[in-house]
């Protein structure tokens, strides 16, 4: 036993880094609600990130296809980049939003995730006076241009 962990070992490190390199093909997000960087947003406070832009594309945020990129997880603070990006929100006339986390879907390919992949995080988000909640997907493995979604005001 002792001497096939080594081994074990060995093959697990030379699966994961050949993994992919750079942004990959069917990665979520490469639409234009934001693109590939390498730091994460100014910071209001430790617990909500600074939006400028309310962007003008219906989809994102919205789609598996273009989700939010909060980036993160290399530096253990994924989760805590979406709650960031939520916390920035406000409702269309400037209500306080709240949000649920319903669970992870949608398998995408990234440098950044586990094994060459990762999984987005899927939000429900309400506030006052809204029809019907609305669900906002979040990628917290790849950086992108932050910006409110459709629907929504900035929390400044």
């Amino acid at each position: 036993m002792k001497k096939i962990l080594p081994f074990l070992f060995a093959i697990a490190f030379i699966i994961y880094s050949c993994g992919p390199s750079g942004k990959t093909k069917g990665s979520p997000g490469s639409g234009s609600g934001g693109s590939y960087s390498k730091s994460q947003a100014p910071l209001k406070d430790d617990n909500t990130f600074v939006l400028t832009e309310i962007s003008d594309d219906d989809t994102y945020g919205y789609t598996e296809k273009n989700p939010v990129m909060v980036g993160g997880v290399k530096s253990s603070e994924g989760p805590k980049n979406e709650r960031r990006f939520l916390n920035a929100l406000l409702g269309l006339n400037g209500e306080s939003i709240t949000y649920v986390r319903t669970g992870s879907c949608c398998p995408f390919d990234t440098p950044n995730g586990l094994m060459g992949g990762g999984l987005l995080d899927r939000y429900e988000v309400k506030y006052s006076g809204q029809d019907k909640p609305v669900y906002i997907y979040i990628n917290m493995y790849d950086f992108g241009v932050l910006k409110a979604p459709k629907g929504f005001t900035i929390n400044k």
